[in-house]
């Protein structure tokens, strides 16, 4: 019998590729740890401090709630990922994990490259400069892909051409697309795994890689380590974090004037006077969608 924590709905998965985009994959290679390991982990630190948590539910809401982290770092898990290098970049962002990538410098690139369907061009976010909005009709899109596929096939051409003709593989690489598909072994701690879920699952976050994130958490996460997810969608990504101003203006909503909400959405720098009317600006908006999930009714006052 062994003594290694295990979980057999994620040991039931080991090796299984779920597809991500057109190409894409990810599947898990190795893990440690599991819920019992979060749990025995904060039991050892907190020492008799946990006689009050009655189970191991509420010791993990517990931690997630109030952010004691170290305890979820006592989980690892190690994927093989098959990404587009353009998704890869913003992946590789991510410096809290261990990383060893396909290497075109020694092998020959993967012959792969992300295609877009013609109803999944996006239109630049006008309040957003990083981000997209809505999609093009589906006829530029057509458009759009047949020009997409042309540029793939011509570079594939030249890259193989200069392979051919001997060029070093290091400087034939050199033209290929973002697009191309790039594989890498990625380990990292739960922790940081949840960092980077909440992050990239994200409304605001780029599709393609909200897209294995979303893979990441409902295939792999949640199987591996069930209460620590349930914890995360309930204290993370179902939650709504106030700042101290917010929680001031939310308190004059309810007992204040309107001039004292209008000086102090001013002096938060949550909105600016233009012509005699109340502008917000970013802050100012996400405060208001934050009222609104509230159900708070609220009405920019007159500058």
């Amino acid at each position: 019998m062994s003594l290694r924590p295990s979980n057999s709905a994620l040991d039931a998965i080991l090796g299984t590729s779920f597809k991500v985009l057109d190409d894409g994959f990810v599947r898990v290679v190795d893990y440690m740890g599991s819920d019992d390991s979060v749990v025995q982990a904060a039991r050892v630190s907190y020492g008799t401090g946990t006689k009050h948590i009655r189970n191991d539910r509420g010791l993990i809401r517990f931690l997630m709630r109030h952010r004691h982290t170290t305890p979820f770092e006592m989980c690892e898990i190690k994927l093989h990922v098959r990404v587009p290098m353009d998704t890869w970049r913003q992946w590789i962002r991510h410096r809290t994990a261990s990383v060893n990538e396909y290497s075109t410098r020694y092998s020959v690139a993967i012959d792969s490259m992300a295609a877009t369907m013609v109803d999944q061009w996006r239109f630049q976010s006008s309040a957003n400069k990083q981000g997209s909005s809505g999609n093009l009709d589906e006829q530029t899109g057509a458009t759009l892909t047949r020009q997409e596929a042309r540029l793939h096939s011509i570079s594939r051409a030249v890259y193989k051409r200069r392979l051919d003709v001997g060029v070093a593989r290091e400087q034939a690489r050199k033209d290929l697309p973002l697009s191309t598909y790039t594989e890498a072994y990625w380990k990292i701690d739960l922790h940081n795994l949840l960092h980077f879920l909440d992050l990239r699952l994200h409304n605001a976050a780029q599709h393609e890689i909200r897209s294995y994130a979303n893979v990441i958490s409902s295939e792999i996460v949640a199987r591996w380590c069930p209460l620590v997810w349930e914890s995360f969608l309930e204290y993370r990504i179902g939650s709504l974090g106030l700042s101290k101003t917010e929680c001031v203006i939310l308190r004059l909503l309810n007992m204040g004037t309107e001039k004292e909400i209008l000086d102090e959405l001013l002096k938060a720098g949550f909105a600016d006077v233009r012509e005699g009317r109340l502008v917000p600006n970013r802050e100012g908006r996400e405060f208001a969608d934050k009222l609104a999930i509230l159900g708070v009714s609220f009405r920019w006052p007159s500058g």
